[in-house]
């Protein structure tokens, strides 16, 4: 935000779609590199969402320990905002143990919060209201279309089942007489990070969508079910809130409370994950400075050491 002293040490960013392999290359690299990992995931900022989040294990994080994992609960909403002030937080701290930030994860949005929601235009009453009683009296659809119709580019980079992020482009988009490519791309300039290693780590399509299914058969078999049941008894949860509208655990909520049976869940929950991987994808492509590898090649992990340790060797380590 204005004002903020710009960080200078390093920090690397290791982002990919779902079940891409990204937790196991963190260890690994945390082994390597004098590296400390803040997670990138929208869902596992939450305390009970474990199995359908796929949140490193105990044994994982004994030897990765990974920061803002389980710091919310459920019913607390968590913003891009506060994710972006909490992980800019830990970031400094990092660089003042004299170690390295090791950011790893496949919430887009959160990446994006961290060089790009500065001037971003502010939410409107009159024009938020006015998009609800859209939401209200003619369904997300319509206010999809709008925003395909204003900013269709733009568009595929929204969770187009998600109300609040669609209004929220919407509003972006009205308000400010741009595309969201442009008021991206204005704000990646002027990002606090001033000093940053992008890496991602993409599968083959055809293997991404066969380990997505494998992960989400095993999820299943493990208890998610289960999982989903326990928050749903507590009460105090409603599909409103981000926690339950996150992937997987929307479609198992959506069984409890009667729209379908529960053997369509898992159906509809790998259709869901698809999904976010295509949009975790567009975004990729779309940010720049990233440099992709394939986690299934041969040499892939030694390749990103190689580069990781040039990164580090190039760049002055603590002067931030």
């Amino acid at each position: 935000m204005a004002g903020e002293l710009p960080i200078t040490g390093p920090v690397v960013w290791l982002m990919g779609p779902t079940a891409a392999g990204k937790t196991a290359l963190a260890i690994e690299l945390v082994q390597q590199f004098p590296m400390d990992v803040i997670s990138v995931d929208s869902a596992l900022v939450y305390r009970g969402l474990n199995i359908g989040a796929a949140k490193p294990s105990a044994e994982e994080q004994a030897l990765a320990p990974h920061r803002l994992i389980d710091i919310c609960d459920p019913a607390e909403p968590y913003s891009a905002g506060q994710f972006r002030d909490d992980c800019l937080a830990h970031i400094r701290a990092i660089h003042a143990a004299g170690r390295v930030p090791l950011l790893v994860g496949g919430t887009m949005m959160y990446f994006k919060a961290l060089s790009q929601m500065d001037d971003l235009p502010s939410s409107d009453e009159k024009l938020r209201a006015q998009l609800k009683i859209q939401l209200e009296t003619k369904g997300l659809a319509s206010l999809v279309e709008a925003l395909q119709k204003q900013d269709s580019e733009g568009a595929k980079l929204v969770e187009l089942a998600n109300p609040q992020r669609v209004m929220r482009a919407l509003e972006m988009v009205m308000l400010s007489g741009q595309s969201l490519t442009e008021l991206w791309g204005q704000q990646q300039q002027s990002s606090v990070l001033t000093n940053v290693l992008k890496l991602a780590v993409i599968p083959d399509r055809a293997l991404l969508h066969q380990r997505i299914a494998e992960r989400l058969e095993k999820m299943f078999a493990e208890g998610f079910v289960a999982e989903v049941e326990w928050l749903y008894q507590r009460g105090d949860l409603t599909s409103d809130l981000p926690a339950i509208r996150a992937v997987g655990y929307r479609q198992v909520w959506q069984a409890l409370v009667g729209e379908y049976k529960l053997d369509k869940a898992q159906e509809l929950a790998l259709y869901a994950t698809r999904q976010l991987a295509k949009r975790q994808l567009t975004w990729l492509r779309k940010e720049p400075n990233v440099q992709i590898y394939d986690p299934l090649a041969a040499d892939s992990s030694k390749l990103i050491s190689r580069e990781i340790s040039a990164f580090l060797e190039k760049k002055p380590l603590f002067d931030s």
